[in-house]
C-alpha cells in the first residue's frame, strides 16, 4: 500500500517544526512513503528559504492551500481540512499536526486499514458536556453511535467517539454512492457544524467535533490507534516522566520545550543531522541570510530554529 503523510508548513513556527518532523518521518517509515508539507498561498513568500531548502533534501514537496476566505471567519485549524482537500497520487494519506515527532521504526501497515480511517482518542474532552453531542447529531439527522471510547487523558467514563486530528489516515480512493472523497464530507461537515446556531465553544474544536461525524457520513469506520502510535504528551502528563519502557511509535509534544523536558528534544536534532547533515534548520542552504539576521554563533542544540 502507498502512503503520503503531510503536514502544515507556515511561518513562524511551524515551518520549522516541520522539518524535523520530516525527518522523524525519513528515519522511522519505509522510504516510499510520500511527504508533502502545504502552506497558506498567501503565507508563502514568508517562508524561509532555510526551511524549503530543508524539506527539499528530504524529498518534501512544498505546495500551497488556498486558506482565505474557506472559512468565516478564517479558522486556521481548519488548514488541516483544507490540505487533506488537496490532490495525492498515493492510495492512503495521513495528516500530521507539525508538533508531532516520530521517535521508533514503524510499517506503513500499522498505519493503514482499508475502508477506515484512523485516528487515536482525543486527549480530553473539558471544552463541552456530552450533551452536545445530541445538538450535533440532531443538526445531520443522526443518531449518536451506540459505541463509547476512552479518551486517552481523561479516562474516568466511556464516551461518545471523539478522536484526535492531529494524526489522520485515510483512504484516498474511497468515494461515496455520490462521488464525495472522505475529505469532502470532512469539509461539509465541518462547515455545517459552524453554523449550527447557538453552538457553543466551535473554535478551536471545529475540525475535532466534525471528525467522527464525518467518517460516520462518508460511509467509512474508524479505527482507533493505540496511544503509541500517537501519544499525547503535554496537559496532565506535565511534569511526570515519559515511559521509556513502552514502544511509543509516535509524539504529539504541542511544545518544544515539552519535547526537551521529556528527553526527546536530542532525537529531532539528531535526525534532522542524520537527514541533512546540520541540527538546526537556520542557514542550511549556505545561501546570505536577510539583513539584520544572523547565524546565533553560541548555538549548542537548545534552539531547535533560532536563526
Amino acid at each position: 500500500m502507498s502512503l503520503t503523510l503531510f503536514f502544515i508548513v507556515e511561518p513562524p513556527a511551524y515551518q520549522y517544526l516541520a522539518c524535523y518532523l520530516a525527518a522523524s518521518i525519513r528515519e522511522n517509515l519505509p522510504d516510499e512513503v510520500q511527504l508533502v508539507g502545504y502552506c497558506p498561498a498567501h503565507r508563502l513568500a514568508e517562508v524561509d528559504p532555510d526551511a524549503a531548502e530543508t524539506l527539499r533534501r528530504m524529498r518534501c514537496d512544498l505546495r500551497t492551500i488556498q486558506a482565505e476566505g474557506r472559512f468565516a471567519p478564517d479558522y486556521p485549524h481548519g488548514n488541516k481540512i483544507l490540505a487533506c482537500l488537496e490532490p495525492r497520487e498515493t492510495e492512503y494519506s495521513g495528516f500530521m499536526d507539525s508538533d508531532v515527532l516520530m521517535i521508533r521504526r514503524n510499517s506503513i501497515e500499522t498505519l493503514i486499514k482499508p475502508n477506515h480511517v484512523s485516528a487515536s482518542a482525543a486527549a480530553s474532552m473539558h471544552w463541552a458536556p456530552q450533551s452536545i453531542w445530541e445538538t450535533i447529531y440532531d443538526a445531520f439527522d443522526m443518531e449518536i453511535p451506540t459505541e463509547r471510547i476512552t479518551l486517552m487523558r481523561d479516562k474516568r467514563k466511556p464516551v461518545v467517539p471523539y478522536y484526535s486530528s492531529g494524526f489522520v489516515v485515510f483512504p484516498e480512493g474511497y468515494r461515496t454512492t455520490l462521488g464525495l472523497s472522505f475529505p469532502q464530507i470532512w469539509m461539509d461537515t465541518a462547515q455545517r457544524i459552524d453554523a449550527i446556531d447557538g453552538l457553543i465553544r466551535r473554535r478551536p474544536y471545529l475540525d475535532q467535533m466534525s471528525l467522527p461525524l464525518a467518517i460516520r457520513r462518508s460511509g467509512l469506520a474508524w479505527n482507533e490507534f493505540p496511544e503509541e502510535q500517537h501519544y499525547i504528551l503535554g496537559g496532565r502528563l506535565r511534569g511526570k516522566p515519559f515511559p521509556k519502557t513502552r514502544e511509543i511509535f509516535t509524539v504529539h509534544y504541542r511544545k518544544w520545550e515539552v519535547l526537551k523536558e521529556n528527553e526527546l528534544a536530542e532525537r529531532g536534532y539528531k535526525y534532522l543531522k542524520r537527514q541533512v547533515g546540520a541540527r538546526r534548520v537556520s542557514n542550511i542552504s549556505g545561501k546570505p541570510l536577510p539583513a539584520g539576521i544572523a547565524p546565533n554563533p553560541n548555538y549548542s542544540g537548545n534552539d531547535h530554529f533560532q536563526l
